[in-house]
């Protein structure tokens, strides 16, 4: 959304202050793991944007928190199977050999959005060394959580996904939807369907000084049902635990990432059963 249409639909701007007031309100407090999901276009103006939004979060986390964001680079991938656009097969070579390798503190968020990116680039944040689906995190449980994070099947058990559930951690949507709830990749990896498939794909590394392509597995990602998953989650029982609520003017969601992770795998189980259209 253009700014000066978030401009005048917004009354009066949110600040880090009114912003701290909310997420307090839906529930967030000092000490917790949190995974943030985020649009900053959804929460309206805000007096200094992206950074208002990072602060806020810290504030309300306090020392004793965990904040975790998302840090994903899907372009560090097999370009045979690049869409929107795709290139031509000559190319892929090109791209294999000479791609630069993935570098923690250079290479940059994609479609993780401005918050997520801001936060990366935080003094006092660290990133974990996935290529493709790195997540950032700054706090006491920040190396728990990002150390050790898997080349194969980089969203599950090896993790920080898996971390987070270890740590009782927690989802914050904000603004965002269950469309962006990486989480549910977890569920997936957890999950036995008969359409789960192991897929192979190839990302650059530095490996001791010496850029090199790498190839690794995962399960073949599929968010295409995440909404749906996400709109039975919060009519179950076991959405009871979601706490709903406006930070500036977006639709926000809370909850424990363990309960979404396992309605989502028992979810998955029941209606995952055959190949889609």
């Amino acid at each position: 959304m253009r700014e000066d249409s978030v401009i005048d639909q917004t009354n009066t701007p949110a600040t880090v202050e009114s912003l701290q007031r909310s997420l307090a309100a839906l529930g967030l407090e000092p000490g917790m793991v949190v995974l943030v999901h985020s649009s900053l276009s959804a929460l309206g103006w805000v007096c200094g944007g992206a950074v208002a939004v990072v602060a806020a979060l810290k504030g309300v986390l306090g020392s004793s928190g965990t904040l975790v964001m998302p840090a994903h680079s899907p372009g560090l991938s097999e370009p045979a199977k690049w869409e929107n656009p795709t290139v031509p097969e000559f190319s892929w070579p090109v791209i294999r050999e000479h791609m630069p390798a993935y570098d923690p503190d250079l290479t940059p968020t994609h479609s993780m959005g401005v918050i997520a990116e801001t936060f990366r680039k935080h003094r006092g944040v660290f990133r974990s060394s996935h290529p493709q689906v790195s997540f950032c995190a700054c706090g006491p449980h920040a190396a728990k959580i990002l150390d050790d994070h898997s080349l194969d099947f980089g969203l599950g058990e090896r993790s920080p996904l898996a971390r987070i559930y270890d740590l009782n951690g927690f989802i914050l949507l904000l603004g965002a939807g269950h469309a962006s709830n990486t989480s549910m990749h977890l569920a997936e990896y957890r999950a036995d369907f008969p359409t789960r498939k192991v897929v192979r794909d190839g990302a650059p590394i530095d490996a001791s000084g010496s850029r090199q392509w790498a190839t690794f597995e995962e399960v073949e990602p599929d968010s295409s049902d995440f909404d749906r998953i996400g709109e039975d989650f919060l009519t179950s029982d076991a959405g009871r635990v979601v706490r709903r609520g406006k930070v500036g003017l977006a639709d926000c969601q809370l909850m424990p990432q363990r309960d979404v992770v396992n309605f989502a795998v028992g979810w998955m189980e029941e209606n995952r059963k055959n190949e889609r259209d």
